[in-house]
Protein backbone atom coordinates (compact mmCIF):
# COMPACT_ATOMS: atom_id res chain seq x y z
CA UNK A 1 0.00 0.00 0.00
CA UNK A 2 1.41 3.40 -0.90
CA UNK A 3 2.25 5.95 1.79
CA UNK A 4 0.31 9.26 1.78
CA UNK A 5 3.33 11.12 0.40
CA UNK A 6 3.53 8.72 -2.52
CA UNK A 7 6.24 6.43 -1.19
CA UNK A 8 5.80 2.70 -0.96
CA UNK A 9 5.75 1.45 2.63
CA UNK A 10 8.43 -1.10 1.84
CA UNK A 11 10.73 1.74 0.76
CA UNK A 12 10.04 3.58 4.00
CA UNK A 13 10.93 0.47 5.97
CA UNK A 14 14.23 0.21 4.13
CA UNK A 15 15.09 3.81 5.00
CA UNK A 16 14.05 3.38 8.64
CA UNK A 17 16.12 0.22 8.99
CA UNK A 18 19.35 1.70 7.65
CA UNK A 19 19.22 5.41 8.52
CA UNK A 20 19.20 7.27 11.80
CA UNK A 21 20.21 10.70 13.04
CA UNK A 22 21.68 12.57 15.98
CA UNK A 23 19.46 14.66 18.20
CA UNK A 24 20.82 17.61 20.18
CA UNK A 25 24.07 17.94 18.23
CA UNK A 26 26.66 20.31 19.69
CA UNK A 27 26.08 22.49 22.75
CA UNK A 28 22.61 22.39 24.26
CA UNK A 29 20.55 24.90 26.23
CA UNK A 30 17.15 23.18 25.85
CA UNK A 31 17.47 19.41 26.38
CA UNK A 32 13.76 18.84 25.78
CA UNK A 33 14.26 19.93 22.17
CA UNK A 34 15.16 16.25 21.69
CA UNK A 35 11.43 15.48 21.65
CA UNK A 36 10.67 17.66 18.63
CA UNK A 37 13.83 16.48 16.87
CA UNK A 38 13.00 12.81 17.48
CA UNK A 39 9.46 13.38 16.19
CA UNK A 40 10.86 15.11 13.12
CA UNK A 41 13.16 12.12 12.55
CA UNK A 42 10.21 9.74 12.79
CA UNK A 43 8.06 11.89 10.51
CA UNK A 44 10.66 12.01 7.71
CA UNK A 45 11.10 8.24 7.89
CA UNK A 46 14.29 7.75 9.93
CA UNK A 47 14.26 4.73 12.20
CA UNK A 48 16.45 5.80 15.08
CA UNK A 49 18.00 8.64 17.03
CA UNK A 50 21.40 8.83 18.69
CA UNK A 51 22.45 11.02 21.60
CA UNK A 52 26.02 11.72 22.62
CA UNK A 53 26.94 12.29 26.26
CA UNK A 54 27.89 15.81 27.30
CA UNK A 55 27.83 17.12 30.85
CA UNK A 56 25.30 18.12 31.97
CA UNK A 57 22.48 18.85 29.51
CA UNK A 58 23.00 15.76 27.34
CA UNK A 59 22.49 12.83 29.70
CA UNK A 60 21.37 9.75 27.74
CA UNK A 61 20.20 7.94 30.87
CA UNK A 62 17.56 10.64 31.34
CA UNK A 63 16.81 11.77 27.79
CA UNK A 64 16.56 8.19 26.52
CA UNK A 65 13.56 7.76 28.81
CA UNK A 66 12.10 11.07 27.62
CA UNK A 67 12.38 10.03 23.96
CA UNK A 68 11.05 6.52 24.60
CA UNK A 69 7.96 8.01 26.24
CA UNK A 70 7.39 10.85 23.77
CA UNK A 71 8.24 9.03 20.54
CA UNK A 72 7.56 5.31 21.08
CA UNK A 73 8.86 2.88 18.49
CA UNK A 74 12.09 4.73 17.67
CA UNK A 75 15.45 3.07 18.10
CA UNK A 76 17.56 4.93 20.65
CA UNK A 77 21.36 4.79 20.89
CA UNK A 78 22.95 6.51 23.87
CA UNK A 79 26.66 7.21 24.23
CA UNK A 80 28.26 6.50 27.59
CA UNK A 81 31.80 6.86 28.90
CA UNK A 82 32.33 3.48 30.54
CA UNK A 83 34.71 4.70 33.23
CA UNK A 84 32.46 7.51 34.48
CA UNK A 85 29.90 5.14 36.03
CA UNK A 86 30.21 1.99 38.12
CA UNK A 87 29.59 -1.07 35.89
CA UNK A 88 26.37 -1.95 37.67
CA UNK A 89 25.04 1.57 37.04
CA UNK A 90 25.76 1.43 33.27
CA UNK A 91 24.41 -2.11 33.05
CA UNK A 92 21.28 -1.21 35.00
CA UNK A 93 20.57 1.95 32.98
CA UNK A 94 21.02 0.00 29.75
CA UNK A 95 18.77 -2.81 30.94
CA UNK A 96 16.06 -0.31 31.84
CA UNK A 97 16.34 1.58 28.54
CA UNK A 98 16.13 -1.72 26.67
CA UNK A 99 12.91 -2.46 28.52
CA UNK A 100 11.17 0.90 28.04
CA UNK A 101 12.16 1.20 24.36
CA UNK A 102 10.81 -2.25 23.55
CA UNK A 103 14.22 -3.79 22.83
CA UNK A 104 15.31 -0.83 20.68
CA UNK A 105 18.19 0.49 22.81
CA UNK A 106 21.86 0.43 21.81
CA UNK A 107 24.65 1.09 24.31
CA UNK A 108 27.36 3.15 22.62
CA UNK A 109 30.73 3.20 24.37
CA UNK A 110 32.97 6.12 23.51
CA UNK A 111 36.52 7.16 24.23
CA UNK A 112 37.92 10.67 24.49
CA UNK A 113 41.40 12.07 24.95
CA UNK A 114 43.04 11.91 28.36
CA UNK A 115 43.09 15.72 28.30
CA UNK A 116 39.31 15.80 28.15
CA UNK A 117 39.03 13.88 31.43
CA UNK A 118 41.88 15.66 33.20
CA UNK A 119 40.80 16.55 36.70
CA UNK A 120 37.81 14.19 36.71
CA UNK A 121 39.49 11.73 39.07
CA UNK A 122 38.39 8.86 36.82
CA UNK A 123 40.48 5.80 35.88
CA UNK A 124 42.10 5.68 32.46
CA UNK A 125 39.71 4.52 29.76
CA UNK A 126 41.99 1.93 28.19
CA UNK A 127 40.96 -0.75 25.73
CA UNK A 128 41.50 -3.32 28.50
CA UNK A 129 39.10 -1.38 30.73
CA UNK A 130 36.51 -1.28 27.94
CA UNK A 131 36.93 -4.95 27.08
CA UNK A 132 36.44 -6.05 30.67
CA UNK A 133 33.54 -3.62 31.19
CA UNK A 134 31.75 -5.14 28.20
CA UNK A 135 32.19 -8.62 29.65
CA UNK A 136 30.81 -7.46 33.01
CA UNK A 137 27.75 -5.83 31.42
CA UNK A 138 26.91 -8.97 29.53
CA UNK A 139 27.25 -11.15 32.62
CA UNK A 140 24.94 -8.83 34.53
CA UNK A 141 22.40 -8.82 31.69
CA UNK A 142 22.36 -12.62 31.84
CA UNK A 143 21.41 -12.40 35.51
CA UNK A 144 24.77 -13.73 36.65
CA UNK A 145 26.70 -12.68 39.75
CA UNK A 146 30.05 -11.11 38.88
CA UNK A 147 33.27 -11.73 40.76
CA UNK A 148 36.08 -9.80 39.12
CA UNK A 149 39.44 -8.18 39.77
CA UNK A 150 41.26 -6.24 37.05
CA UNK A 151 41.38 -2.86 35.29
CA UNK A 152 37.76 -2.07 36.22
CA UNK A 153 38.42 -2.68 39.94
CA UNK A 154 37.44 -5.41 42.38
CA UNK A 155 33.88 -6.69 42.26
CA UNK A 156 32.37 -9.34 44.52
CA UNK A 157 28.95 -10.89 43.98
CA UNK A 158 27.81 -8.01 41.78
CA UNK A 159 24.31 -8.68 40.43
CA UNK A 160 21.27 -6.86 39.03
CA UNK A 161 18.06 -7.72 40.83
CA UNK A 162 14.54 -7.34 39.39
CA UNK A 163 16.02 -6.82 35.95
CA UNK A 164 14.36 -6.89 32.55
CA UNK A 165 14.92 -10.41 31.27
CA UNK A 166 14.80 -9.61 27.58
CA UNK A 167 17.39 -9.62 24.80
CA UNK A 168 20.54 -7.75 25.85
CA UNK A 169 21.14 -4.40 24.18
CA UNK A 170 23.78 -4.44 21.46
CA UNK A 171 27.05 -2.70 22.32
CA UNK A 172 28.55 -0.35 19.73
CA UNK A 173 32.06 1.07 20.09
CA UNK A 174 33.19 4.36 18.56
CA UNK A 175 36.36 3.52 16.67
CA UNK A 176 38.92 5.16 14.38
CA UNK A 177 42.41 3.70 14.58
CA UNK A 178 43.43 0.07 13.92
CA UNK A 179 43.46 -1.00 17.59
CA UNK A 180 40.02 0.45 18.22
CA UNK A 181 38.61 -1.11 15.04
CA UNK A 182 40.04 -4.48 16.08
CA UNK A 183 38.53 -4.04 19.52
CA UNK A 184 35.12 -3.44 17.98
CA UNK A 185 35.38 -6.48 15.74
CA UNK A 186 36.59 -8.74 18.54
CA UNK A 187 34.29 -7.74 21.39
CA UNK A 188 31.37 -5.56 20.26
CA UNK A 189 28.12 -5.92 18.35
CA UNK A 190 28.88 -2.91 16.19
CA UNK A 191 31.27 -0.07 15.44
CA UNK A 192 30.45 3.61 14.96
CA UNK A 193 32.95 5.19 12.60
CA UNK A 194 34.09 8.80 12.82
CA UNK A 195 32.61 11.59 10.67
CA UNK A 196 34.52 12.78 7.60
CA UNK A 197 35.55 9.41 6.27
CA UNK A 198 35.24 8.87 2.54
CA UNK A 199 33.29 5.82 1.34
CA UNK A 200 36.62 4.17 0.50
CA UNK A 201 37.87 4.76 4.05
CA UNK A 202 34.64 3.34 5.43
CA UNK A 203 35.18 0.27 3.27
CA UNK A 204 38.72 -0.19 4.59
CA UNK A 205 37.53 0.28 8.17
CA UNK A 206 34.72 -2.25 7.70
CA UNK A 207 37.21 -4.76 6.33
CA UNK A 208 39.46 -4.28 9.38
CA UNK A 209 36.55 -4.73 11.79
CA UNK A 210 35.31 -7.88 10.12
CA UNK A 211 38.80 -9.35 9.87
CA UNK A 212 39.19 -8.88 13.64
CA UNK A 213 35.81 -10.53 14.21
CA UNK A 214 36.81 -13.53 12.12
CA UNK A 215 40.14 -13.81 13.92
CA UNK A 216 38.25 -13.84 17.23
CA UNK A 217 36.09 -16.71 15.99
CA UNK A 218 33.01 -14.55 15.49
CA UNK A 219 30.72 -14.18 12.49
CA UNK A 220 32.07 -11.09 10.69
CA UNK A 221 28.60 -10.26 9.36
CA UNK A 222 27.28 -10.06 12.93
CA UNK A 223 29.24 -6.87 13.65
CA UNK A 224 27.21 -3.86 12.49
CA UNK A 225 29.16 -1.09 10.75
CA UNK A 226 27.65 2.35 11.30
CA UNK A 227 29.02 5.16 9.14
CA UNK A 228 28.69 8.60 10.71
CA UNK A 229 28.16 10.95 7.76
CA UNK A 230 27.83 14.74 7.81
CA UNK A 231 25.00 15.70 5.44
CA UNK A 232 23.70 19.03 4.10
CA UNK A 233 20.86 18.32 1.64
CA UNK A 234 19.03 21.09 -0.23
CA UNK A 235 20.48 23.87 1.92
CA UNK A 236 21.51 27.44 1.09
CA UNK A 237 25.24 27.78 0.53
CA UNK A 238 25.95 29.55 3.82
CA UNK A 239 24.16 26.82 5.79
CA UNK A 240 25.95 24.13 3.81
CA UNK A 241 29.32 25.75 4.51
CA UNK A 242 28.55 25.97 8.22
CA UNK A 243 27.59 22.30 8.41
CA UNK A 244 30.35 20.90 6.20
CA UNK A 245 33.33 23.26 6.28
CA UNK A 246 32.77 24.53 9.81
CA UNK A 247 32.30 21.06 11.26
CA UNK A 248 35.33 19.74 9.34
CA UNK A 249 37.51 22.21 11.23
CA UNK A 250 36.36 20.92 14.63
CA UNK A 251 37.68 17.47 13.73
CA UNK A 252 40.67 18.14 11.50
CA UNK A 253 42.37 20.79 13.63
CA UNK A 254 42.69 18.27 16.48
CA UNK A 255 46.25 17.05 16.94
CA UNK A 256 44.81 13.62 17.79
CA UNK A 257 41.86 13.18 15.42
CA UNK A 258 43.14 15.12 12.39
CA UNK A 259 46.14 12.91 11.57
CA UNK A 260 44.09 9.72 11.93
CA UNK A 261 41.41 11.01 9.56
CA UNK A 262 44.06 12.13 7.06
CA UNK A 263 45.71 8.70 7.18
CA UNK A 264 42.43 6.80 6.84
CA UNK A 265 41.39 8.95 3.88
CA UNK A 266 44.84 9.03 2.25
CA UNK A 267 44.88 12.82 2.56
CA UNK A 268 48.03 14.96 2.63
CA UNK A 269 48.86 15.62 6.32
CA UNK A 270 50.64 18.84 5.34
CA UNK A 271 47.19 20.37 4.82
CA UNK A 272 46.46 19.82 8.52
CA UNK A 273 49.49 21.88 9.49
CA UNK A 274 48.28 24.68 7.24
CA UNK A 275 44.84 24.49 8.84
CA UNK A 276 46.27 24.76 12.36
CA UNK A 277 48.29 27.79 11.24
CA UNK A 278 45.11 29.63 10.24
CA UNK A 279 44.90 32.81 12.39
CA UNK A 280 41.49 31.91 13.85
CA UNK A 281 42.80 28.55 15.04
CA UNK A 282 46.35 29.50 15.98
CA UNK A 283 45.02 32.15 18.36
CA UNK A 284 43.20 29.50 20.41
CA UNK A 285 45.53 27.16 22.24
CA UNK A 286 44.11 24.37 24.36
CA UNK A 287 40.48 23.55 25.05
CA UNK A 288 37.79 22.73 22.52
CA UNK A 289 38.00 24.93 19.42
CA UNK A 290 34.27 24.69 18.70
CA UNK A 291 33.57 26.33 22.05
CA UNK A 292 35.98 29.23 21.39
CA UNK A 293 35.58 30.08 17.71
CA UNK A 294 32.54 31.73 16.18
CA UNK A 295 30.57 30.04 13.42
CA UNK A 296 32.01 32.55 10.94
CA UNK A 297 35.57 31.78 12.02
CA UNK A 298 35.00 28.03 11.70
CA UNK A 299 33.60 28.43 8.19
CA UNK A 300 36.38 30.78 7.12
CA UNK A 301 39.03 28.33 8.27
CA UNK A 302 37.17 25.34 6.81
CA UNK A 303 36.97 26.85 3.36
CA UNK A 304 40.78 26.88 3.20
CA UNK A 305 40.77 23.08 3.24
CA UNK A 306 41.13 21.23 -0.07
CA UNK A 307 37.76 21.15 -1.85
CA UNK A 308 38.20 17.44 -2.43
CA UNK A 309 38.20 16.83 1.33
CA UNK A 310 34.91 18.65 1.83
CA UNK A 311 33.33 16.99 -1.20
CA UNK A 312 34.40 13.40 -0.42
CA UNK A 313 34.41 13.44 3.41
CA UNK A 314 30.84 14.77 3.69
CA UNK A 315 27.65 14.72 1.63
CA UNK A 316 26.09 17.96 0.34
CA UNK A 317 24.04 19.29 -2.57
CA UNK A 318 20.61 18.35 -3.82
CA UNK A 319 18.64 15.70 -1.96
CA UNK A 320 18.94 13.37 -4.95
CA UNK A 321 22.71 13.81 -5.18
CA UNK A 322 23.06 13.27 -1.44
CA UNK A 323 20.99 10.09 -1.61
CA UNK A 324 23.26 8.64 -4.30
CA UNK A 325 26.35 9.55 -2.29
CA UNK A 326 24.97 7.92 0.84
CA UNK A 327 24.30 4.74 -1.10
CA UNK A 328 28.02 4.74 -1.93
CA UNK A 329 28.67 4.35 1.81
CA UNK A 330 26.28 1.41 2.00
CA UNK A 331 27.92 -0.19 -1.01
CA UNK A 332 31.33 0.29 0.64
CA UNK A 333 30.32 -1.82 3.64
CA UNK A 334 28.20 0.29 6.01
CA UNK A 335 25.15 -1.47 7.45
CA UNK A 336 23.65 1.74 8.82
CA UNK A 337 24.25 5.44 8.30
CA UNK A 338 24.03 7.92 11.14
CA UNK A 339 23.17 11.28 9.58
CA UNK A 340 24.92 14.21 11.22
CA UNK A 341 24.98 17.97 10.92
CA UNK A 342 21.55 18.85 9.52
CA UNK A 343 18.40 18.93 11.67
CA UNK A 344 16.09 15.92 11.15
CA UNK A 345 13.26 18.14 9.95
CA UNK A 346 15.38 19.21 6.96
CA UNK A 347 15.87 15.63 5.74
CA UNK A 348 12.45 14.90 4.27
CA UNK A 349 13.60 15.36 0.69
CA UNK A 350 16.63 13.19 1.36
CA UNK A 351 14.70 10.26 2.82
CA UNK A 352 12.15 10.48 0.00
CA UNK A 353 14.98 10.21 -2.53
CA UNK A 354 16.60 7.34 -0.63
CA UNK A 355 13.60 5.00 -0.68
CA UNK A 356 13.64 4.02 -4.39
CA UNK A 357 17.45 3.82 -4.43
CA UNK A 358 17.51 1.40 -1.50
CA UNK A 359 14.77 -0.69 -3.10
CA UNK A 360 16.76 -0.89 -6.34
CA UNK A 361 19.97 -1.67 -4.44
CA UNK A 362 18.22 -4.48 -2.56
CA UNK A 363 16.92 -6.05 -5.79
CA UNK A 364 20.24 -5.75 -7.63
Amino acid sequence: MPHPDGQDNSNLELVAKRFSTYVLPGRVTDPLACIAEARDARDVGLGGVWLSERYANKEPAVLGGVIANAVPGMRFAGTFYAHMRHPIVTASISNLLQSITGDRFTLVLARASEQFFKGFGAPSLTLAYLRDSIGIYRQLWRGEAVDYEGPVGKLEGLKITDFYDGPPPPIVFTAMGPKALAMGGSHCDGVLLHPFLTPEAVGRSATAVRAAAEKAGRDPASVRIVANVVVAPDLPRDEEDAIVAGRAVTYLQSAFIGPILAELNNWDPAELARLREHPSIASHTGGIVSQKMTREQLVEAGLTLPKEWLQTGAVAGSAEACAHRLCDYLAAGADEILLHGSPPGAMGGLTKALGPLLSHQQKA
